[in-house]
């Protein structure tokens, strides 16, 4: 009775500061450091890194990065690391993202655990030199357990080493859009290039309002989102336009640390399976209320015909 109690404190409107705002706030974050990206070239790789951080910067949007250190090796190590400290050194947080990018589900949660703590070093390293200490940690795929034994193993490593999971409440499927503008940008196609990025924008604004409603729905108020992208070549082309449509929705970018002081974030997570669903669609099984699934936007079938035809194994 105590927790029904407490998410209905939840819905409708704890803290009521936060139910005044307009538009409310979200927290920017960035999976896959130092880059997701189809073109192997660390020139293509650190002007990613170097945009992004230099739109993040002119916009004043505070942001966290969560590293792969298994992509340290992909091209120049020195290089990789450099981007690494480029965003420590922008004042951007950073965090773990596993070393190898792989998903819990048919492993044992020991196993997972341990791909997480071979993806510290580095990371730590470079936040111990300013003083910081490495807290958060994001799932790939956002999929968090496939059994409620699993999950718990996880949850419990973590807690136990100092984390806390960065939980997503906004996405744009970003990921889908990066691989055939990569594509274009390999081939010097700047028409089809130009295509996809206009797309992709259209398709993050519509998304934007979504979530935003979406929250509202099971709230009742505007919540602080956190919101995924990943360091791509697509959001450095864009992040001037990422930016402005914040602003559109009236959203004001904050930290992680911040956002995760709304009273959502203290609402129990119920789920447990494959599926790597983000947090919106979590508190909707534990509130018992539906999302607006009716107005809701899958990607233009065009894009993800391109996805996987370049990516075939997802």
């Amino acid at each position: 009775m105590r927790s029904l109690i407490f998410a209905l404190a939840l819905v409708t409107g704890l803290a009521p500061q936060m139910a005044a705002a307009k538009g409310g706030q979200v927290a920017l974050t960035f999976d896959d450091l130092p880059a997701l990206t189809l073109v192997h070239a660390q020139p293509y790789v650190d002007y990613a890194n170097d945009m992004i951080l230099r739109g993040l910067k002119a916009h004043h949007l505070p942001a966290i990065g969560f590293v792969n250190e298994g992509k340290l090796d992909d091209m120049d190590r020195t290089s990789q690391i450099a981007n690494l400290r480029k965003w420590r050194d922008a004042g951007m947080a950073l965090g773990n993202h596993t070393f190898s990018h792989e998903s819990p589900n048919g492993i044992h949660a020991s196993a997972y655990t341990d791909d997480i703590a071979k993806g510290e070093p580095v990371t730590r390293a470079l936040l111990a030199e300013r003083h910081q200490t490495l807290r958060w940690f994001r799932h790939p795929y956002l999929e968090t357990g496939d059994s409620r034994a699993e999950k718990t193993g996880i949850d419990v490593w973590l807690t136990r080493h100092g984390y806390r999971i960065a939980p997503v409440t906004m996405e744009n499927a970003d990921w889908m859009f990066a691989e055939p503008y990569d594509d274009a940008a390999a081939r010097k196609d700047v028409v089809e290039a130009a295509r996809i990025r206009n797309e992709y924008l259209r398709y993050t604004d519509r998304m934007v309002g979504w979530y935003q409603r979406a929250g509202r729905d099971l709230f009742g108020r505007d919540i602080a989102h956190v919101m995924l992208l990943h360091v791509t070549r697509l959001n450095a082309d864009s992040i001037d336009d990422l930016a402005a449509i914040l602003t559109r929705h009236r959203l004001k970018a904050i930290g992680l640390d911040q956002a995760m002081k709304d009273p959502a974030y203290r609402l129990h997570d119920p789920y447990v399976g494959a599926d790597g669903i983000e947090w919106l669609e979590r508190w909707s099984l534990e509130l018992h209320r539906e999302l607006p699934w009716n107005d809701f936007a899958d990607p233009p079938k065009d894009i993800e015909a391109d996805y996987h035809r370049l990516d075939p194994d997802h």
